[in-house]
């Protein structure tokens, strides 16, 4: 990374962090997040990177919102991120930081550098999907602690609130983590040809198998090839909020993104109408079964 420093500061004051629909009533207990789809850029931010906003975009769940947006005319709650991935990501814990990155990381502050924070996706990205740095230089490690307080917390506390509310009306919560994955992904799987979803649920340490085994079965009634914990068994929000003792569960859902959209130019195909109902169908489907388990 240049030794030059990218200093700014965002006006979090303009800011809305998430978009929330259906989390007055709760009908079922099932919360749907989407962390990855927020298309929002800080022009702070836009104008202190290396790649424009489309190139941003590559690292963005595309349209995953959207897909699950119904969800809540149904009496499920959909909470979904607006600011985008490569601002921030909020499905990586707040110390994955990669120490690197910075020209004041604090000398007695231990870097806990995982896989993720080596390979530059960690809590702040240091690289898009095709490998391209970020950032022009070095950031303030300041700076991304305002990013933290102002958007990974809030999006975080709401989160807790509504799992919270939650397991208060029906006595146990499933929150169920919404993603898409690149398709090249998809095809690369031994044994799996092509791949529609994947489950993720820690390898049944999450939620009961039964309710991975119930959502698979509900979306290949639609036609769709489902696997599960391949090649995605779950990220910082499976891990981090299921609570099996307390009754809190938790089920990452990834989507093919070549069957609803159009990867090299962030568009919806002819597909995307029927992908949404067919989620919609099935995720109902699931989170009405969830209160005969």
């Amino acid at each position: 990374m240049p030794d030059q420093h990218c200093d700014f500061k965002i006006d979090y004051k303009k800011i809305n962090v998430y978009k929330e629909a259906g989390t007055t009533d709760i009908c079922y207990p099932v919360i749907v997040s989407v962390p990855h789809a927020g298309r929002f850029f800080p022009e702070e931010f836009l104008q202190n990177s290396a790649l424009s906003e489309e190139q941003l975009r590559g690292n963005e769940d595309l349209f995953v919102d959207e897909l699950v947006w119904p969800l809540h005319k149904e009496g499920i709650p959909v909470l979904s991120m607006n600011l985008a991935r490569s601002f921030i990501d909020v499905n990586r814990d707040k110390i994955e930081l990669d120490s690197k990155m910075f020209y004041d990381y604090p000398e007695d502050k231990i870097a806990i550098e995982n896989n993720r924070c080596r390979f530059g996706l960690g809590l702040i990205h240091r690289i898009d999907m095709e490998n391209r740095p970020i950032y022009n230089g070095l950031l303030s490690y300041h700076e991304v602690q305002e990013r933290i307080k102002n958007v990974y917390d809030v999006y975080h506390k709401r989160l807790q609130q509504l799992i919270n509310k939650c397991a208060k009306k029906f006595g146990f919560c499933c929150v169920l983590d919404c993603h898409s994955m690149p398709s090249k992904i998809c095809k690369i799987i031994p044994d799996s040809p092509h791949i529609d979803f994947c489950l993720g649920d820690l390898f049944s340490q999450s939620c009961p198998p039964e309710y991975t085994a119930f959502l698979q079965n509900a979306l290949t009634r639609h036609d769709y090839t489902v696997t599960a914990n391949v090649p995605y068994s779950g990220a910082f929000t499976t891990f981090n909020y299921c609570q099996p003792r307390k009754k809190i569960y938790t089920l990452q859902m990834e989507v093919n993104r070549e069957i609803y959209a159009e990867e090299k130019t962030f568009e919806k195909n002819k597909h995307f109408q029927k992908i949404s109902d067919s989620i919609t169908d099935a995720v109902q489907t699931f989170a009405k079964k969830l209160l005969d388990f």
